[in-house]
């Protein structure tokens, strides 16, 4: 039994590796530029002027807590317009994260890190959990965004 294999893969293989490598620096381009332009919102009227009174107080309350949730509220005005302009945030679309993609689950998973630097007893997994409950996320995109956190050492 004499079976003569003709076919090469090199060249499909590397023709892949060349259309995902393609593919990946698309996705690499997309989450730079949300770097360049996320919340940037925050500097201009009205949210400029309500987060430079709020933010101090954010700092010193704990997320999830009674007192922050009160200022989520006193903070509304200035929140609806940032949620509006700004599409990593779940209350930009009528159906939360369900309608988000995966730029926009990104970019929402660095904005709640990096918000837990801002607050005195911040914890990137404790808000994994409120946030959890808060946003109704999937037991398996919590998983994946608890995943990320550790794979990232954040």
């Amino acid at each position: 039994m004499n079976t003569e294999i003709t076919y090469d893969s090199k060249a499909d293989t590397l023709d892949h590796i060349r259309v995902v490598n393609a593919l990946l620096k698309t996705c690499c381009m997309e989450l730079l530029n949300r770097a360049v332009v996320h919340d940037s919102s925050k500097l201009e009227s009205p949210e400029k002027e309500m987060f430079d009174e709020f933010t101090p107080k954010l700092a010193t309350c704990t997320y999830g807590s009674t007192e922050y949730k009160q200022f989520l509220k006193d903070l509304k005005p200035a929140l609806d317009h940032h949620y509006e302009s700004n599409s990593h945030h779940p209350e930009h679309y009528k159906n939360g994260i369900e309608d988000m993609d995966l730029f926009d689950v990104m970019e929402m998973l660095m904005d709640w890190k990096a918000a837990t630097t801002r607050h005195n007893d911040g914890d990137i997994y404790r808000s994994l959990e409120i946030n959890k409950e808060r946003f109704s996320i999937s037991d398996q995109l919590y998983k994946i965004l608890f995943n990320t956190i550790k794979n990232m050492n954040l």
